[in-house]
């Protein structure tokens, strides 16, 4: 029986993973100076969308050749790391484009959120488990009113191996007091919703522009279960739900 449903945050109840692309583009742009954010970099965070911070950040460096770029720059934002460097930058931009929290209130997805608070008012245990930084994660819950719908929030600082490692969840069932095969995991990307399938829970992708390419290519998930229409989810659930319980978890 489905007693905990863990949801993913950027991506999957915000569409924050684009404005984070939007924010290497821009951070790429100073670097260099361009008269446009540099598009290559959100395409480049596209293939990494769902991925830890400094990971992200390698991704884009090295698909821009950033790093002669970035290196010289080191001592000054007091780094070691040319990847630092852009993360640091990428963050500055982000953090200036969510400071207003009506910015993510008109970037949130209605869909998912609304199955957050149902999930949470029909007796479900809830978890929020991110690669976003706690006070990023908690920016964001406050901006939409979402912290009463969550019994636990997990997020980068809590773990030590990121996504698609399963830690996040499993830390997550442990602290919520159930097992991992009686959780629903609600993500956006491949590599979240390979974290939720190593976890041994069962996993509903639900595609955006930035992940429906990467999750049908990857096919972690069975086409079945991914969500492609906002009014597809309850449908979605339903039938997972009733699949678990068919085979007899």
């Amino acid at each position: 029986m489905i007693s905990a449903v863990m949801f993913d945050l950027d991506g999957t109840l915000v569409q924050s993973e684009k404005l984070k692309a939007l924010s290497y583009a821009m951070a790429a742009q100073r670097l260099r100076r361009l008269p446009e954010p540099d598009e290559r970099a959100i395409e480049a965070y596209r293939e990494i969308v769902g991925a830890s911070r400094d990971v992200a950040s390698r991704r884009v460096m090295e698909s821009l050749k950033l790093e002669p770029e970035l290196q010289p720059l080191t001592a000054q934002f007091g780094v070691s790391e040319p990847w630092e460097v852009l993360s640091a930058m990428r963050k500055e931009i982000y953090d200036e484009m969510v400071a207003d929290p009506q910015v993510i209130r008109d970037n949130q997805w209605p869909h998912t959120i609304a199955f957050l608070r149902v999930a949470r008012e029909t007796g479900c245990r809830t978890a929020l488990a991110t690669m976003s930084q706690r006070n990023e994660a908690l920016h964001v819950l406050r901006s939409l009113d979402l912290e009463q719908y969550l019994d636990e929030v997990l997020t980068r600082e809590d773990v030590t191996n990121p996504k698609p490692d399963p830690e996040i969840y499993l830390l997550a069932a442990e602290r919520l007091g159930v097992e991992p095969a009686d959780c629903l995991v609600i993500e956006d990307s491949p590599n979240g919703a390979r974290a939720g399938v190593a976890a041994g829970m069962n996993v509903i992708a639900v595609a955006t522009p930035f992940t429906v390419s990467g999750l049908h290519s990857s096919q972690v998930v069975e086409h079945t279960w991914v969500v492609h229409e906002a009014d597809q989810l309850v449908d979605v659930v339903r039938d997972r739900i009733a699949e678990h319980n068919r085979i007899g978890h």
